[in-house]
């Protein structure tokens, strides 16, 4: 399960790399992005993509909070269908952190893209009111099997997209399970980077440039196995 990453690209950058038409979010960057907090999503209604800003933590109205999701869920939750047909989004990252166990002690990690300060997650939201009238903007990260960089510390990855694959993840009128799934696949290895990082991560609060720093104490060096 993913649960922390960081976003630090220029909203430039964002802007050209997602082909974003319209921002209706104060942009920041963000170190240490942490469960419940909102995040930035690239969404897109009537032709027009917006990059807009939802909490993370999927809450839809039949079912828990899920900060992961897997798309083949749906297949045993019906009231899911409609979230994976039309609520689907893009979730910008620039990293992502596991923990790496050493003995008793556990040490955060961060996994980035090489030569890449941005990339696009598959996600999926869901809007609605409840009883009070509040309304409830929320998203989940779209998970797909871990590439053998990832598989040290758990069984599942973000779904990470390439540019056809982010079209074809935003496209209304694709809505079959099936050919969705086949977009999530496991991220080249090859063209990944794991470096240890500060136990700063682990604070919720702490949400400066040091979280993505390389950690130079040699102790908590990552080794690929």
């Amino acid at each position: 399960m993913c649960r922390r990453f960081s976003l630090t690209a220029d909203l430039p950058d964002i802007i050209q790399h997602f082909e974003v038409d319209k921002v209706m979010i104060h942009y920041r960057h963000r170190y240490n992005i942490s469960p419940t907090q909102t995040i930035p999503v690239v969404l897109q209604r009537n032709g027009i993509r917006l990059l807009d800003e939802y909490r993370w933590g999927m809450v839809p109205f039949w079912g828990k909070d899920a900060l992961n999701a897997d798309i083949y869920s749906v297949q045993g939750n019906p009231a899911y269908w409609k979230v994976v047909e039309r609520q689907r989004c893009i979730i910008p990252c620039s990293g992502f952190y596991y923990w790496r166990r050493q003995g008793k002690k556990t040490h955060p990690v961060r996994m980035v893209v090489g030569g890449r300060d941005i990339f696009g997650v598959a996600g999926l939201y869901e809007q609605w009111k409840d009883a009070q009238g509040r309304a409830h903007s929320t998203c989940t990260l779209v998970m797909t099997r871990a590439n053998d960089l990832v598989a040290e510390f758990d069984g599942r990855m973000p779904a990470i997209l390439e540019r056809e694959a982010i079209n074809a993840w935003l496209d209304p009128a694709i809505t079959e399970v099936e050919a969705l799934a086949r977009l999530l696949v496991p991220h080249d290895p090859a063209r990944m980077r794991a470096y240890p990082v500060t136990a700063l991560v682990n604070n919720d609060e702490y949400d400066t440039s040091d979280c993505i720093k390389e950690a130079t104490d040699l102790r908590y060096a990552y080794v690929k196995p």
